[in-house]
């Protein structure tokens, strides 16, 4: 279920609420231009400073506006263990067909308190659950071993590996096998990533090159030697918005982007700001040559 293009979906924000228009419409934007799945309310979706009431509203509206069509990964992590339970027992009452969930923050529990942070959400909920393992946010690092043994677990199926590591990706399919998803966290590295065992990507750049994305997974992880050359044509397209995305704190560059292309404004809540002067003119170019705007 849980494979190629899935978008780390932005927020937009309106006087500085939700804008509900514009979050519909990116929702539809991106089913109707090949994006596999959906991820609200993560880091791009600026989880750290929406409202539980907000945070609720957003992965409920995504589960309504892509009724069925595409699954609905919710970002439901906290460094609270029983936050993180109360947000991924809410997502799935409300329909959501997956949980993302990152190791906790701050906190820096050892390897056996990340164990036990999962394994107390995994008993509290039925929905698949996807562990985010992005060390350079959250200072800890999840092992290969801690991972293989919540894979044991009724719930957990995969991660989202924002390690940069692509050696993780052998040792977490020699440990683990075919059956745990692994899915990049990193744009930039989606092509090798595929290429060692990877099933897709939860992806910044989806937010606005969801078919090129799409295209791109489809094609990086074919049998055909004509396509995987296709494949690395769209990823070097690709790179240089990988790259501008992350120019500044995301998602404010991706805000920017998005903001170019007409789909929503570029405002940001703090601590994070808009993208500065200097910024903008790399993500303007970027955009044009992948003939994005």
């Amino acid at each position: 279920m849980f494979k190629g293009s899935n978008v780390a979906l932005i927020t937009p924000f309106k006087n500085n609420g939700l804008d509900e228009d514009a979050y519909i419409k990116l929702i539809h934007f991106h089913m109707d231009n090949g994006t596999s799945g959906l991820v609200p309310a993560g880091t791009t979706g600026e989880s750290p400073t929406l409202s539980h009431q907000e945070h609720q509203r957003v992965i409920d509206l995504c589960i309504k506006e892509s009724n069925g069509r595409i699954p609905v990964i919710a970002g439901t992590g906290s460094n609270s263990t029983e936050e993180a339970i109360s947000l991924t027992t809410h997502a799935e009452k409300a329909g959501a067909n997956g949980a993302l969930i990152v190791t906790p923050y701050y906190n820096k529990p050892t390897q056996e308190g990340l164990y036990q942070h999962y394994k107390a959400i995994n008993d509290k909920c039925g929905i698949p659950i996807i562990i985010y393992n992005i060390p350079g946010r959250s200072v800890i690092d999840m092992s290969v071993d801690t991972m293989a043994r919540l894979f044991e677990l009724k719930n957990i199926v995969g991660v989202k590996d924002a390690t940069g590591d692509l050696d993780r990706v052998d040792q977490q399919l020699s440990k683990m096998g075919k059956e745990f998803i692994q899915l990049t966290g990193n744009d930039d590295n989606a092509f090798e990533f595929n290429k060692r065992g990877g099933v897709g990507t939860i992806s910044v750049t989806a937010n606005i090159a969801p078919k090129l994305c799409s295209d791109f997974q489809k094609l990086s992880v074919s049998n055909d030697a004509n396509d995987i050359n296709e494949a690395d044509k769209l990823d070097k397209t690709l790179q240089p918005v990988h790259s501008a995305m992350f120019i500044e704190s995301n998602p404010s560059p991706v805000k920017y982007a998005a903001k170019l292309m007409n789909l929503c404004d570029d405002a940001v809540r703090l601590p994070l700001v808009k993208t500065s002067e200097n910024a903008k003119p790399v993500i303007k170019k970027a955009l044009e040559l992948a003939k994005l705007i």
